[in-house]
């Protein structure tokens, strides 16, 4: 019985059915060597999943925090180590080189000086000559220029490559002072000076101190001084510069100012005590006349006390007024 090719037949034996226009094959199908096996089963998995294999990581010895600590120490080191060689070279060539010495007295630029001779100056720096600008000892060169009488102070300073500058600021005189046989000028704070070269060019109009001598302590004339420099500012408060009216100035007791006033007739010696200076001068003012007038031979006039005037008590007991 003829089979009908166009219909399947499910009794038939699948081994038996070839592909639709293939040739049938001699080798059996299950052939595992065949490249046309195929394996329907699917692979049973295992119980047990490993984990993923983990790539070594190669990691540094130190932390990195301490790594970066590590590497600015090190930057700071070779910047320190730089800075270092720099300096010693800068010194050495600063400390030898020729450059930098003090050739001559022309050099030494000298600022300020009025009263002070040049030659005083020169003669405190006149050991640097020669000698490398960076060995001036400063400190102690302005501590020796301000041993000068007529310096107050004094600034040393280097101007590179060879060169110094001395600013000076001189004392200011506010009176003369007699010591002794001498006579000198003197400033507020109780120094004495001499008188300096070319003075009799430049005219000073001040006062004459008495009752000081050399021998006793700076302290004890620039106490004095400071009684001196009050006794003057009130004098001259109005204006009208009294003091320039007195010839001398008394300082040797402090509890009594005595200033001797220049007058045609006869100087006179007025004492003023302590206080009230200017309001017994105006009274002297005020009355010299009319004592001169009653007294011959007017001295001396003392108006320390209230409402009452001694005439020459220097000379012998004086008239009391009201």
């Amino acid at each position: 019985m003829a089979r009908d090719e166009g219909k399947f037949d499910p009794r038939e034996d699948l081994s038996t059915q070839r592909p639709h226009g293939k040739a049938a094959s001699a080798e059996p199908l299950d052939d595992e060597d065949s490249p046309l096996a195929l394996d329907l089963e699917p692979e049973e998995e295992s119980p047990f999943l490993r984990g993923q294999k983990r790539v070594p990581v190669r990691r540094s010895a130190l932390p990195r925090r301490t790594a970066t600590k590590v590497k600015y120490a090190v930057i700071a080191l070779l910047i320190i180590g730089a800075v270092g060689f720099a300096s010693a070279f800068t010194y050495n060539y600063g400390a030898t080189s020729w450059r930098f010495r003090l050739d001559s007295s022309d050099n030494i630029e000298v600022q300020g000086i009025t009263n002070v001779p040049r030659n005083a100056v020169l003669a405190v720096l006149g050991a640097d000559i020669g000698r490398n600008l960076f060995f001036v000892p400063l400190a102690v060169r302005k501590q020796q220029l301000e041993q000068i009488p007529w310096v107050e102070s004094a600034a040393v300073m280097r101007l590179l490559p060879n060169r110094l500058r001395v600013s000076i600021t001189e004392r200011t005189p506010v009176a003369f002072a007699r010591i002794g046989s001498r006579i000198q000028l003197i400033d507020a704070h109780g120094v004495l000076m001499d008188l300096p070269a070319g003075s009799r060019d430049r005219k000073y109009s001040f006062p004459v101190i008495v009752g000081m001598s050399s021998a006793e302590p700076l302290s004890t004339r620039a106490a004095r001084m400071k009684i001196y420099s009050g006794f003057v500012r009130e004098l001259d408060s109005e204006g009208s510069r009294y003091s320039a009216d007195l010839s001398e100035v008394d300082l040797s007791d402090p509890s009594d100012i005595k200033v001797t006033v220049p007058d045609p007739a006869g100087a006179v010696l007025i004492h003023l005590g302590d206080a009230n200076y200017l309001g017994r001068y105006k009274l002297y003012l005020a009355h010299v006349s009319e004592w001169r007038q009653q007294f011959t031979n007017l001295e001396s006039v003392d108006l320390r006390y209230e409402r009452q005037v001694i005439v020459n008590p220097d000379v012998r007991s004086g008239a009391r007024k009201p």
